[in-house]
């Protein structure tokens, strides 16, 4: 018979592995043979998350990005989903990590286009934006890079 502490003590080691584990895997999509996008598929990996990549034709990964509620001007080279966010293009992994932690009411976060020295894109001291996709499409800065 398992006493009280240790039904209380599985009951939270269930509740971690549900929503903590399951909050930490990347589905990816992009297209084959980007290096770009295998850089911040590694970023991410490096930063505890397990990533799950697949190849599309560029056709079938623009579809995905605006089912996802991405507008044109907002998008990448490739496009995550984790814990019921999109995460778009090169996306630092501690602001995908203060997202899930955040939890805020928004389609996901984007680095528009690909710039320099963002996960993937190389070394740079060039400064880039991470934003906030509220579910309006509408979109707000939510960190600023570098630093």
């Amino acid at each position: 018979m398992m006493s009280k502490r240790t039904t209380f003590l599985a009951g939270v080691l269930a509740l971690l592995s549900t929503s903590v584990l399951a909050a930490e895997n990347v589905e990816m999509f992009s297209t084959s043979g980007c290096g770009c996008c295998i850089g911040w598929m590694k970023h991410l990996e490096e930063a505890g998350f397990e990533v799950e990549n697949e190849n599309l034709a560029m056709a079938d990964l623009y579809a995905k990005k605006m089912e996802a509620g991405l507008k044109p001007g907002l998008t990448s080279c490739h496009t995550g989903f984790v814990g019921g966010y999109v995460v778009e293009g090169h996306v630092p992994a501690a602001e995908v990590k203060r997202l899930l932690a955040e939890k805020p009411d928004a389609i996901g976060l984007t680095v528009p286009d690909m710039p320099a020295g963002s996960p993937g894109m190389g070394e740079s001291d060039e400064p880039y934006e991470v934003h906030l996709v509220a579910r309006d499409g509408t979109s707000t800065v939510y960190a600023r890079y570098p630093k």
